[in-house]
């Protein structure tokens, strides 16, 4: 059944571009609330708030999981939630979250800096960048999963980093406990028309990380979906 959701048909692609506009709220608010000595779980209670509450009209469903975020130490450790920590100005802190509208899901996930950045995390996240841009150029239909994912680790790898995880993963329809498909990943599933992917890019160190992430349509000419959260 999974492999059969894989290419999404208009009213899904739809559904989808909804979830975007909600992602992207979420994002924003995070921005304006996300401050030192404000707690990790007040900030997820303005990101749920968001989330359901939608925007512009439309409104958000449940998520097959739970905001993920990691400040300090806990960055280097995918998938843990919030604590009650206040938030320290000096360090980094990722949210990967996803919106979601009639089930279907568009995660996203952006670092954040609490202060004036360090060198380090600044050359970090040019790298992410660079990654990405090489890695979109390549979902394009016929090229094959792999393509993008060998882009993005040869851009990073030629910066002296390595990431031995995934670059992605098919996204849509969901229910608990994840909102990825199980499906195509960084394999050689050729791209078609219509399929909806969530681009994993970012580095993950010792004691923080830096995850910047799209969720992108395969379409035409380039991906599409890029958010305006910057």
């Amino acid at each position: 059944m999974k492999w059969q959701k894989i290419v999404k048909i208009a009213p899904e692609i739809e559904y989808m571009r909804a979830a975007e506009k909600i992602a992207t709220a979420m994002h924003q608010r995070v921005i304006e609330v996300l401050r030192p000595g404000v707690k990790q779980s007040e900030v997820v209670a303005e990101i749920y708030d968001t989330a359901t509450r939608g925007v512009d009209g439309i409104w958000g469903d449940y998520s097959a999981a739970v905001p993920m975020i990691g400040a300090g130490i806990d960055a280097s450790a995918p998938r843990l939630t919030w604590s009650d920590r206040e938030l320290r100005s000096g360090g980094s802190i990722f949210f990967e979250l996803a919106s979601v509208h009639k089930l279907y899901h568009y995660p996203l996930s952006r670092t954040f800096y609490l202060g004036k950045p360090d060198q380090k995390f600044a050359d970090a996240e040019k790298v992410v960048l660079e990654g990405m841009g090489a890695g979109l150029k390549k979902a394009l239909p016929g090229n094959v999963c792999e393509d993008v994912a060998q882009s993005y680790y040869g851009v990073i790898e030629r910066h002296g980093q390595r990431k031995p995880s995934r670059t992605g993963y098919s996204i849509g329809l969901a229910y608990p406990p994840d909102w990825g498909e199980n499906s195509a990943s960084c394999d050689r599933t050729e791209s078609r028309l219509g399929m909806t992917f969530h681009f994993m890019s970012g580095l993950w160190f010792g004691d923080w990380a830096t995850e910047i992430t799209e969720s992108i349509l395969i379409r035409d000419g380039q991906s599409a979906w890029r958010t305006r959260v910057n």
